[in-house]
């Protein structure tokens, strides 16, 4: 199954670094902060403005994300959790 995010939306694959300290304890999920990386799966078409022309989306397919802490809808799809959230919340495009 797919989906296909509307207006300025995008779905995103988390992706959860494994947080570990510098001594080698791994931090529990209950103690860990929620992350905020994901990579870009699916991209809407964009906003529609006044004029009727479409807003160019900033970011593509397989960008890799940073988004704000509490931003977006969290779903699961065939067993796999997403999120979907506007394109305003997301802070940057990570590149290499």
């Amino acid at each position: 199954m797919a989906i296909r995010p509307l207006s300025d939306r995008l779905v995103i694959k988390v992706i959860d670094d494994t947080e570990q300290t510098s001594g080698g304890i791994f931090i529990p999920d209950s103690a860990k902060e929620k992350p905020q990386k994901g990579e870009v799966i699916a991209v809407g078409p964009g906003k529609t403005l006044e004029d009727g022309k479409k807003e160019e989306m900033e970011v593509k397919v397989g960008d890799i994300v940073l988004y704000a802490k509490y931003a977006g809808t969290d779903i699961k799809l065939d067993n796999e959790m997403l999120k979907i959230l506007s394109v305003k919340d997301v802070l940057g495009v990570l590149e290499a």
